[in-house]
């Protein structure tokens, strides 16, 4: 039986709660409701036997069969009851990726398996199930859309007057509703100065006021976290992780099975034209080596057909390293078009030299620095050369896994060559036979592709492409990643047009004019290609990973607004692995780069401009998390012990404290409860510190990189270990590096790095002897002591005739003198490594083996372990000077300090001689690449390896 409080009533929205005179103690009402209803369906209804015997007391058969009939039945219901009693509804049943947020209202919005549970169970609950394309109108809504009508007819009569009053009516044909209505025009080329976003719709004005839109940006907001709308990042709305938990399947997608791909048009591009010579020089300004400006090593970059990577830097001052970037140029047409084009001028023009183009692309947190710095080098070349600001013009598209290929050759289909050309576009023919390949690290290194494609809307929904099933088919794809093709491609590419840029963007029809082509085609087929059709110009580059990681990745430029059409595509193409291609946020772009064991721009790279607003930021941000902890629940910075009478974090404790690495004075924050509540009493709800909001085109004054602090690339920093006389005494260089833990653990941002300990040879010893059992494990590991058999071993030794209490005793006594003494050893036993918690695990070295901090730290899924990317400081890496420290710097523990140092004075010989014999085994190759890494707020090291990257 059913309560009466749980009775569905007509004409009401839900059941009613059950009717309970105590709510203040016992179960929730919600955790009531489901007890009841779990005591209903467990209740089996039976029958007496008084029913089966008739007056006479004789057993009537018949009624007696009726009743264990009905028992039976109602067993069976009550079973299928209590299984679904406590079960959730239909549209919980659908998977995470399928769920929506009006599921639980539209039957139609779960899978059909499960549409006739949600009708059920929505009926039982009276759900409205009501849309609002058939409901009756409001009188007030009523109005609204009576005057929406009025409105819009009126903005019809409106174009209608100013297309007569131009006197306009264009040739040829238009799309259905748009006849008489002008083309925009083309705007105004805007040499040497920065470009505007174009003016967003009336609907969105307002929310773009002081951001910029992505052109995928509605597409990610129903299924991404976006950056914060008051604080956009770099001056875009961007997505920083999809709504799901999609950690491990972004890993899978990206090296395993699938392919992740991330709208990245917020990186910024720049175009440069001009004399060849004057672009060779301008780009030696900026740092680019001599080496790949001339000679034949780069012949095939300068010509067109391969793109380069590399850091550029300051011109003047102390020539700061800037950023990374990549420059592709732009193949320079044939002579014989050029005279074929200007056959009516009688003026000769082979006097002139010819110009060339060029395309730099560079993320937009070093986009200002850069550009500065262009302008002032670009205005001191003879003759001059032009600047075009391209970041509103053309977007990108970044794709990467080993569908990645797959997809994209699917999506962007060549457009037919009816222009008559007599030169045959390579690239357009190369690029269809690729879609078997399942790493773009095949392709030749850096190779570039540049073709013209149609619009993929005209193929939707997409279909798979045929794959390699044959051995033939796989020979001949050898054969064209070992000859090609592209290499002699002829062609500019039209992507560098200005012109071809804009007549793409506007000759794209509307979706009702796809929709339209689409319905009047032959059922099972696209509609054909039109000459009024847009060619859409398309610039892709493939990238292999320079460091572990095997996969490569795809870039894909396009003009701004033809991006979205191509991402839809790609969203929905079926992979012939099986499932979609994944869409990625700013954090899944990290956790790739640092899957790969790549830095990455700017959060992994402090000694840059960029790489310290973001720091400075991100210090904010994580200051404000410290102080929003109760002072039970928070690290207390200045109690840390650290060991042999060491006290207090170095430095900042939520920071990278830079400052604090080459500047090792005192810190003095607010540790406590009441400084911190001083400190941030003129900070509202305790936000975080923001830098303030400048113009998009204006830097951000108050925060500076300090002026001795800077960057040093991967070349650069490994001609200097190789020659340590190159750096100068005083530099405060950093350099980026990867880092591996040799055990356990997982190291986190801001986590302090330390070299082996130099100031005290027995520390340096266990250090070196816990390296030794790592790298070199023994065969036979020493056997654990096990507990149960030496009391065993005791308890048979001992005479039988003893009480239980004595033998008790006497096994407790035995078993502490059978121990190990506290007098063991410093230095570990061979084959033994110790783990952190054990009494003489080595701790961590003094302040002034401080030499760097970690900026990326997780668990690695592709190595299994964790690992960690960090910044080093150069000089004290290399160690020219072994003079050493004072003993107390930042004057905490003085008298502990000098003790620990008079004890090391009379250091045993044994010791020293371990030391020495431990760094000849493992060699000064490895012993110089070994460090120390302790997370901050922890006293526990652990040994792991670095190196350069």
């Amino acid at each position: 039986m059913t309560d009466e409080g749980e009775a569905a009533v007509p004409g009401k929205k839900r059941k009613n709660p059950p009717n309970t005179s105590n709510s203040s103690h016992g179960p929730s009402n919600a955790k009531r409701v489901r007890m009841n209803r779990m005591k209903d369906a467990r209740i089996i209804l039976a029958q007496t036997s008084d029913k089966a015997l008739d007056q006479n007391g004789e057993l009537d058969v018949s009624a007696f069969v009726k009743a264990r009939e009905f028992e039976i039945k109602a067993m069976e219901a009550s079973m299928g009851q209590s299984k679904n009693a406590l079960s959730s509804r239909a549209f919980q049943q659908v998977p995470n990726d399928m769920r929506r947020r009006t599921a639980s209202h539209n039957v139609k919005k779960v899978p059909k398996r499960l549409r006739s549970r949600a009708a059920k169970e929505m009926k039982e609950d009276n759900t409205p199930t009501g849309t609002s394309r058939r409901r009756k109108p409001t009188a007030h809504m009523r109005l609204r859309l009576e005057t929406a009508k009025k409105l819009q007819k009126l903005h019809k009569r409106q174009i209608k007057r100013r297309a007569e009053a131009k006197g306009k009516s264009l040739g040829g044909e238009n799309e259905p509703g748009k006849e008489g209505v002008a083309a925009p025009p083309i705007p105004r080329l805007k040499k040497n100065a920065l470009s505007r976003p174009e003016q967003p719709p009336t609907k969105f004005r307002k929310r773009q006021k002081h951001k910029c839109w992505l052109p995928t940006h509605i597409y990610h907001t129903k299924r991404a976290h976006m950056t914060e709308p008051k604080y956009p990042l770099w001056h875009f709305a961007i997505a920083i992780s999809p709504t799901e938990k999609t950690y491990r399947k972004t890993y899978r997608a990206s090296s395993l099975r699938g392919c992740v791909a991330w709208d990245i048009s917020y990186m910024s591009t720049i175009r440069l034209e001009g004399v060849e010579a004057s672009l060779l020089g301008l780009l030696h300004a900026i740092g680019i080596e001599e080496g790949a400006l001339s000679g034949k090593r780069m012949a095939k970059w300068r010509r067109g057909t391969r793109s380069w990577q590399g850091w550029v830097r300051e011109r003047d001052g102390r020539q700061k390293w800037i950023a990374n970037i990549n420059v592709i140029w732009c193949i320079q047409e044939k002579e014989r078009e050029k005279g074929s084009a200007a056959t009516e001028d009688p003026i000769p023009t082979q006097s002139k030299k010819p110009r060339r183009r060029c395309f730099l692309r560079v993320h937009p947190s070093a986009f200002l620095q850069l550009w500065t710095e262009l302008m002032k080098v670009a205005r001191i070349q003879r003759p001059p050369v032009m600047i075009e600001d391209l970041r509103f013009e053309i977007g990108s598209i970044e794709v990467t896994g080993p569908g990645s290929t797959e997809a994209l050759v699917a999506a962007l289909q060549p457009f037919a060559n009816t222009g008559g050309h007599s030169t045959k576009d390579t690239c357009a023919e190369v690029w269809p036979s690729l879609g078997s390949i399942s790493n773009p690290s095949c392709l030749p290194a850096s190779a570039v592709l540049a073709f013209e494609i149609s619009d993929p809307r005209l193929r939707y929904p997409p279909r798979k492409i045929q794959q390699i099933s044959s051995e033939s088919e796989n020979n001949e794809l050898l054969q064209t990643l070992a000859a090609w093709s592209p290499d002699t491609s002829e062609l500019p590419p039209s992507i560098f047009d200005r012109t071809a840029r804009h007549a793409a963007s506007r000759s794209l029809p509307s979706q009702k004019a796809i929709n339209r082509r689409k319905g009047d085609a032959m059922p099972g087929e696209f509609p054909s290609l039109t000459p009024t059709d847009p060619h859409i110009p398309i610039l892709l580059m493939a990238s292999c990973s320079t460091t572990t990681g095997p996969q490569g990745s795809w870039t894909l430029l396009l003009p701004w607004k033809c991006v979205l059409p191509v991402w839809y595509y790609l969203m929905h193409y079926p992979l012939s692995t099986g499932g979609n291609p994944r869409f990625g946020g700013l954090g899944d772009l990290r956790q790739i780069a640092f899957e790969q064991g790549a830095p990455w721009f700017p959060g992994d790279f402090p000694g840059t401009q960029a790489g310290w607003e973001w720091e400075t930021v991100e210090r904010a941000k994580r200051k404000a998390d410290w102080d929003k902890r109760p002072k039970g629940k928070r690290v207390a910075w200045e109690s840390l012990e650290l060991g042999r009478g060491k006290r207090g974090e170095l430095g900042v404790g939520w920071a990278c404290d830079w400052e604090y690495l080459f500047n090792p004075t005192p810190v003095k924050v607010a540790m406590n409860a009441s400084q911190a509540t001083t400190t941030d009493s003129t900070t509202k709800d305790n936000e975080p510190s923001r830098p303030a909001e400048n113009a998009p085109d204006t830097p951000n004054p108050s925060i500076a990189l300090p002026a001795s602090l800077h960057h040093t690339p991967l070349p650069y920093s490994s001609a200097i270990l190789a020659d340590p006389t190159a750096l100068p005494r005083d530099s405060q260089a950093l350099t980026t590096v990867r880092i591996t833990l040799l055990s356990r653990g997982s190291p986190t941002t801001c986590a302090r790095i330390y070299c082996l300990p130099t100031h005290s040879p027995s520390l340096r010893a266990q250090w070196l002897g816990l390296a030794d059992s790592m790298l070199h494990p023994a065969k036979t590991v020493p056997r654990r002591p096990n507990p149960n058999l030496d009391r065993k071993k005791i308890l048979a030794s001992l005479p039988r005739n003893e009480s239980h209490h004595l033998r008790t005793q006497q096994t407790a006594l035995s078993l502490l003198q059978a121990s190990p003494s506290a007098s063991r050893p410093i230095v570990a036993d061979v084959g033994e490594i110790l783990q952190p918690g054990h009494p003489h695990y080595p701790c961590v070295p003094d302040q002034h083996d401080l030499i760097g901090y970690v900026t990326t730290g997780n668990f690695d899924l592709g190595q299994g372990k964790a690992s960690a990317i960090g910044c080093v400081a150069v000089a004290k890496v290399v160690r020219r000077d072994h003079q050493p420290h004072p003993p107390s710097i930042d004057g905490r523990a003085e008298n502990v300090a000098v003790k620990v140092s008079a004890s090391e004075e009379e250091t045993d010989e044994a010791t020293r001689k371990r030391m020495e014999e431990l760094e000849r085994k493992l060699g000064k190759k490895v012993v110089g690449r070994l460090c120390i890494v302790r997370d901050a707020g922890q006293s526990v090291g652990r040994l792991a390896r670095w190196e350069l990257v």
